[in-house]
């Protein structure tokens, strides 16, 4: 008897949809095709176990089943669930009149129990595109599929209780969540304020610009200076995510695997890897290409720590991604893309000893070290961070002062303000959201000068010796410090500002 079941197989953040044919014939055997990987393969071992211990037999024929499109590599233990359940309904020892209707999904324990799958979200986004009625899945992934509307998502414990909703001998109720409600459930309080941070007012300004025009930022200061502490309280200010961010942000962590009992993820995500990170780690890939921590921190911030410590190699990678905003992923026979928009925050000590310029410094580093240590940060890399700023050490009377900062919840009023003028401007552009994602054609457009700016940046230019990459940075910053004021134009005292945030631009740092 030849039974069809349909599952899903997840390429990049895009699920495909499977179908399982399976089919009993008179002989001994199992035989599993359509290009599956090991963990495939070893199913049979699974489902036997889990049949025999819900009162159901594998049979002892010729099963031979099929995983179309055959040419498609499926991968991962998740089809067992779907595989089961089409031996049960090909050797009718249950009935299965709608299963054509579904998607069924769930890697099996031995005891017929379910484990959590991966990508459930693009799986259930892509079952309501192709007009399936429902969705089973293990119940630890319920809620993210459940974002989904008009497709009914059942949360499943084990095997009996799909049996039994086909049998019609008991009823689950398909879980619904109000996407909006869910959405709206904001944090008004972050766990890391700005009110924390004694002075570094400058810093403070520094991290509400970046914010508010999405710009990547570099924090260099001696250790103890608080460049993580600051890093740290970036999401804080940053805009609430729309609900297209928070859908897309989503559906890359379900992909990895790291949703668990989490509906919409409503806060950006900070994603902060150790300098010992491989190229892969970073940026994603592997054989069965997985997402990267550049794309795990889409719409929200990636916190490289000690810059210098990173190897190199795994610098220069993220090079074509900071410029692109997503990251393509080639394979012999198949691409997958990852969108990888994300605010980079790196910090650094000046040197290798840590203090720089200090003549109070423990120890001190001679000019070749700190060439040396420098030359870890190519100027490329170094050219796609639109600001640069020294971090100084808090003097005590600043530590000791009991007044309370400005809280982050103030400062995000001042960040989403300007981010609102940025979405005005950039309505008819689907591509561009904020001013750190203008292009050229943009910065000529909506950057325009008076002879005044124009002279001023001329001469910072020559005495800086600035790349044109390194122009068209500090026009963004002056942008994003305009919208800030609310100004229609861009004026010689916000260029002045802008200049400042390219420290690393100046010939004082190897003196």
């Amino acid at each position: 008897m030849l039974t069809k079941i349909f599952g899903s197989a997840v390429f990049g953040v895009e699920a495909t949809t499977i179908t399982v044919e399976v089919n009993i014939d008179k002989g001994i055997g199992y035989h599993l095709v359509g290009l599956p990987d090991n963990a495939i393969k070893e199913s049979s071992y699974r489902i036997a176990a889990a049949l025999k211990n819900n009162g159901y037999t594998l049979p002892g024929k010729k099963i031979t089943i099929n995983m179309a499109p055959a040419d498609l590599r499926k991968e991962g233990s998740a089809y067992d669930l779907t595989l089961a359940i089409g031996i049960l309904i090909a050797s009718s020892q249950i009935k299965g009149d709608e299963i054509d209707r579904y998607i069924i999904m769930g890697e099996l324990s031995l005891d017929g129990s379910l484990q959590p799958i991966r990508g459930a979200l693009p799986i259930a986004i892509k079952a309501k595109e192709e007009g399936f009625k429902g969705f089973f899945l293990p119940k630890q992934n319920v809620k993210e599929a459940a974002i989904v509307s008009d497709l009914e998502v059942y949360g499943v414990e084990n095997l009996q209780e799909v049996i039994d909703f086909f049998e019609g001998k008991g009823t689950i109720e398909p879980t619904t969540i109000d996407t909006r409600l869910e959405f709206y459930k904001t944090l008004d309080f972050p766990e890391f304020d700005f009110s924390d941070v004694k002075g570094q007012e400058s810093i403070k300004r520094c991290m509400e610009i970046a914010a508010a025009g999405g710009h990547n930022i570099i924090l260099i200061g001696p250790p103890g200076a608080g460049k993580t502490m600051l890093a740290k309280r970036l999401p804080s200010i940053l805009p609430p995510m729309t609900l297209r961010e928070a859908l897309e942000t989503t559906k890359i962590h379900s992909v990895a695997g790291k949703l668990k009992e989490v509906g919409l993820m409503n806060q950006r995500p900070f994603r902060s890897p150790h300098h010992t990170i491989s190229n892969v780690a970073l940026v994603g890939g592997g054989s069965y290409p997985q997402p990267g921590e550049i794309s795990m921190a889409h719409n929200g911030v990636l916190f490289l720590d000690e810059l210098p410590e990173f190897k190199r190699d795994v610098l220069e990678v993220m090079r074509q991604p900071l410029e692109d905003r997503e990251v393509t992923i080639s394979r012999a026979k198949f691409t997958v893309t990852y969108p990888s928009s994300f605010m980079l925050v790196a910090s650094m000590n000046p040197s290798p000893s840590g203090f720089f310029n200090d003549p109070d410094a423990p120890q001190t580093s001679s000019p070749h070290e700190m060439q040396r240590y420098m030359n870890k940060i190519s100027g490329p890399l170094l050219d796609r961070i639109d600001i640069h700023i020294e971090v100084t050490p808090v003097p005590f009377e600043k530590l000791s002062d009991d007044r309370k900062a400005e809280s982050s919840v103030e400062i995000r009023k001042r960040v989403t303000n300007a981010r609102e003028i940025q979405s005005a401007r950039f309505e008819l552009m689907p591509t561009i959201h904020y001013n750190a994602q203008m292009s050229t054609k943009h910065i000529r457009e909506f950057c325009a000068l008076d002879e005044t700016s124009k002279e001023l940046l001329k001469n910072a230019m020559e005495r800086l010796n600035l790349s044109a990459r390194a122009y068209d940075r500090i026009l963004k910053v002056a942008r994003t410090i305009a919208d800030l004021e609310a100004a229609e134009r861009v004026v010689s005292h916000h260029i002045a500002e802008a200049i400042q945030y390219r420290s690393l631009d100046r010939d004082g740092w190897l003196g």
